[in-house]
């Protein structure tokens, strides 16, 4: 039995060790993932935070504070942190933003909003940089088109919307005339496609212009500056003509009512800034404050209103904020120390008090230490006293240091004073006097009464900043760290005396720039000796001898202040843009286009579909095109010339669509003069674009088609018959060499009817660039007559042989 009893306990002793291993792997493995005490936690963010390590104090601080959310000390070392912590993330994504990584920068700006989310730098950082990132991605689109703004937009939010010009044709215009203005106006407005109404007391005078390759804007602006007149648009394809006067511009110059909310409003003198400037800038009368709201009334023009609501824009700004961390640090070390013998250095000798002498053969006790002549010579050892002062051995140590470390942060609005103030405020007598006679009359009262005004005592602070746009800070200080170091007695009142350090000074500092104001260092060491002479010199026996006393003292003060941009400066690019106002006696916006020309659209579909029809549409519109210009043109651009020929071919004579009016019957023919013709590399010649079976034709927009690669448009001008019965023709022609195409538009004055028949319609000078066959063909023709219909036309193209020029003869039939 008692075997069997062994071999049965062996396992249970195992199954025992085995749990109680398990336990104390369970407790090990508890205590190792337990979370770290909020003491610890704040211990490590002490740390982290003296090592600068901003970002992972907080976090530690936060963790502490979570655990323990009673404990007011974790809270404030979180929020005192938090700043810091999200004002590292704005460092590292400005670093990277002006590196050009911007989608790095975007991330570290969101996670400072994260980490602080009143971090208005932070907000505005990532504003700033997301708009960036879309101008960029949209830099390829947008390029060479002028971004639509509040110009664009003139009368946004009033209560109709503004008119606008929306040409039908946004072709370049090039046309020079010297006619009777209205005559220009309208062959301006015939080549855009819009019409042109006149004052009843409109005075029309011959001018000349020259236009070359402007828009319908720059046009209009130039003959309206060369006929001393003004115009403005009625309806979206029609504007007004009048004389230039301040009369009829009072007369027919529209008037709008706006009222303007200012936000960033701090002081009722910022509002009267702003009405000043609009008074001054912009010569507006009819202009009304309201300070309780905030708000300006201004009637104006549109374009005053608009350019009002510019420079509301551009000063309308918050202001910008500072923290300015303030770091005092005093640093006081005294030491003393007394080594040595104090010996007595004198010896005093007195008769002693019970001195008894013979006075006359009698023996008498003499009580004082006065002595006679008499009693001189009767003295005796014993009626003196020696007086041996003590000797004192000293050995004594002392060192006290004194560490004062006082880190307060100021934060302030740009421009504006702000103070702190920490410590005491201490009574000081400024005078006294007597209170005056009794009131019964029985003399002055010995009362003194005194006056006493407080002192602020500790450390005094006075920060205005200044904020600039390359994020730096300009601060003007005034610094004042003092204490009572002592008590004097004046007039009977015990005063305090007041040690003070005190510091003006205005720096300019970047935005996180650690800066040293002031450091001031008192050094003292005082050394004294007192013994026995000969004796205190000797080494060894001189501290047996003599005493030494030796005193050292150390004070050193440091400023450092470290100003960091919480708000920065919110100002954009449209605040930087200068404006073109008008003249000195005439507010208006200047160099806006018509709306339609501010328009971008991409080509769709098929390029060779999309052939662009150059000149004025077929009706005047109250809407844009179908196919909208700069569409046509891009796909013009983006053609290659045999796509180009292909789709001439295809085509066939210009026809009608259903939204065109009814051809004339008729068809025109378009072909060139010579239909064959030779030349040499490097010479020019002409070919004449002659038109047969014209009827009543008032305008020919034309599209041709060359090799960009073997020739070279030199000139394009009439050629006379459009001229018939000595009328002035506008000429307006533009060549695209990258793509072979040139679009030339001819138009007769407007009211002056048609021209018939057959004859030149204009002439093309060439220039020969490379050996080869060229072809000359009319891509697109879309004649119209008087009436603005449009005339069936179809073109014959002709083949141009170039030749090296050291073999080939003169081209045949050439104009040189």
């Amino acid at each position: 039995m008692f075997p069997m009893n062994m071999t049965r306990t062996r396992p249970f002793a195992s199954l025992a060790s085995r749990a109680g291993a398990s336990v104390l792997a369970f407790v090990l493995l508890a205590i190792s993932v337990k979370a770290e005490s909020p003491s610890s936690l704040y211990k490590k963010g002490e740390d982290l935070e003296a090592r600068q390590d901003y970002e992972a104090a907080y976090n530690s601080y936060l963790e502490a504070w979570h655990q323990k959310p009673k404990d007011v000390k974790y809270r404030t070392a979180a929020m005192r942190t938090r700043f810091f912590a999200g004002a590292v993330h704005v460092h590292k994504g400005q670093q990277l933003r002006d590196a050009g990584k911007l989608d790095e920068a975007l991330a570290e700006f969101e996670k400072a909003a994260a980490t602080d989310s009143g971090s208005f730098i932070a907000s505005q950082e990532i504003q700033r940089t997301q708009t960036m990132i879309e101008s960029a991605k949209n830099a390829a689109a947008a390029k060479g088109v002028a971004p639509r703004g509040f110009i664009q937009r003139k009368l946004e939010g009033a209560s109709a919307e503004p008119i606008e010009l929306a040409p039908i044709s946004n072709q370049p215009i090039t046309l020079k005339m010297t006619e009777d203005s209205k005559l220009v106006y309208e062959t301006v407005g015939k080549l855009a496609g819009i019409n042109v109404l006149f004052d009843a007391d409109y005075a029309s005078k011959r001018i000349h212009i020259e236009l070359n390759a402007v828009t319908l804007g720059q046009a209009l602006r130039l003959i309206a500056l060369e006929s001393k007149t003004f115009w403005r648009p009625v309806t979206p394809n029609a504007i007004f003509v009048a004389s230039d006067t301040a009369t009829k511009r009072k007369e027919l110059e529209e008037s709008v009512i706006k009222t303007f909310y200012l936000k960033n409003l701090s002081q009722t003198t910022e509002l009267q800034d702003v009405v000043n400037t609009l008074r001054t800038l912009l010569d507006v009368s009819r202009l009304t404050p309201i300070p309780s709201l905030g708000a300006i009334v201004v009637r104006a023009t549109p374009d005053q209103i608009a350019l009002a609501d510019k420079l509301i824009n551009d000063l309308d700004k918050g202001r910008s904020e500072v923290v300015v961390d303030v770091a005092v640090m005093q640093v006081t070390r005294d030491r003393i120390r007394d080594l040595g013998v104090s010996l007595p250095t004198s010896v005093a000798v007195a008769i002693a008090p019970n001195f008894t002498g013979v006075v006359g053969g009698a023996s008498t006790s003499n009580t004082s230490t006065l002595l006679t002549l008499d009693n001189i010579g009767k003295l005796k050892g014993s009626d003196f006293a020696v007086s041996i002062p003590s000797a004192t051995a000293t050995l004594l140590y002392s060192d006290s240091n004194t560490k004062v470390i006082q880190n307060p942060q100021i934060r302030a609005v740009d421009g504006q004073k702000a103070t702190l103030k920490i410590g005491d405020r201490v009574p000081v007598a400024t005078g006294s006097f007597q209170a005056g006679v009794t009131a019964g009359g029985g003399g002055v009262s010995p009362l003194v009464n005194t006056q006493f005004q407080y002192l602020d005592v500790g450390v005094n602070i006075d920060i205005t900043p200044y904020v600039h746009g390359d994020r730096s800070v300009t601060l003007k200080i005034s610094l004042d760290v003092s204490s009572v170091t002592g008590n004097v007695n004046i007039g009977g009142i015990s005063q305090p005396i007041i040690g003070q350090r005190r510091l003006e000074h205005e720096i300019r500092l970047k935005e996180g720039e650690v800066n040293l104001l002031g450091g001031i260092l008192e050094d003292v060491d005082i050394k004294s000796m007192s013994g026995y002479p000969g004796l205190s010199n000797v080494p060894i026996l001189k501290y047996l001898f003599s005493e030494h006393h030796t005193e050292k003292h150390q004070n050193e003060i440091v400023f450092v202040l470290t100003p960091h941009i919480i708000r920065g400066p919110d100002v954009s690019e449209d605040n930087l843009k200068p404006l073109n106002v008008g003249t000195g006696s005439t507010i208006e916006l200047q160099g806006i286009e018509p709306a339609a020309q501010a328009k971008v659209m991409r080509p769709t579909g098929n390029p060779s579909t999309a052939l662009p029809t150059p000149g004025p549409a077929a009706t005047q519109q109250t809407s844009p095109p179908a196919t909208p210009v700069a569409e046509r043109q891009a796909a013009v651009k983006t053609a290659s010339p045999a796509t180009l020929a292909a789709a001439v071919q295809s085509q066939g004579p210009v026809s009608p669509t259903a939204s065109q009016p009814p051809l004339v019957p008729g068809p025109a023919l378009l072909s060139f003069n010579p239909a064959q013709l030779t030349t040499t590399v490097g010479q020019t010649f002409a070919v004449d674009v002659v038109v047969s079976n014209a009827q009543n034709l008032a305008s020919a927009p034309i599209l041709l088609q060359y090799d960009p690669t073997k020739l070279q448009v030199m000139n394009v001008s009439n050629g006379g018959f459009l001229g018939q019965g000595q009328q002035v023709v506008a000429l307006t022609q533009h060549d695209d060499p990258t793509t072979g195409t040139v679009r030339i538009t001819v138009i007769r004055p407007p009211a002056t009817g048609g021209a018939s028949g057959q004859g030149t319609l204009l002439t093309l000078t060439f220039m020969a660039k490379s050996d080869g066959q060229a072809v000359l063909s009319i891509a697109r023709a879309g004649l119209r007559n008087a009436n603005d219909q449009l005339i069936p036309a179809s073109g014959t193209p002709t083949e141009v042989e170039i030749k090296p020029s050291s073999t080939s003869p003169p081209a045949v039939g050439a104009k040189q």
